[in-house]
């Protein structure tokens, strides 16, 4: 993952705690409210952006993904368009980071993303 998408992945998740979204009481579920609740990015356009604002190319982008889903689904089922595509990294991303070590607290949670920061 890239550096800058890390940053800006573990700011969201300090945002989610900040917000009182991400609670010790629903740590199991932290993943699905930081990144699949919701989307993270909307419009297309925006997601064009995201990619040239990190340097990630959409062929590059499209590649990720359809490793991850070939990997974990045996198929690869997003839909290609930079909206899509760019939701898709932020799950895959973001549960590298918040499941990257097996976090007990919110405290725990929060130290390791201020790192990344």
């Amino acid at each position: 993952m890239k550096t800058s998408i890390r940053k800006e992945l573990a700011q969201h998740v300090l945002d989610r705690i900040s917000d009182g979204i991400l609670t010790n009481e629903n740590r199991e579920h932290w993943h699905f409210y930081c990144f699949n609740e919701d989307y993270y990015i909307i419009g297309y356009y925006k997601a064009s952006k995201w990619l040239k604002r990190h340097n990630m190319g959409e062929f590059e982008a499209v590649e990720i993904v359809r490793d991850y889903e070939i990997d974990n689904f045996g198929e690869f089922n997003t839909e290609i368009n930079s909206e899509s595509i760019v939701n898709m990294m932020a799950f895959i991303y973001g549960e590298e980071l918040i499941y990257s070590e097996n976090f007990k607290s919110i405290k725990e949670l929060k130290k390791a993303m201020k790192k990344n920061i």
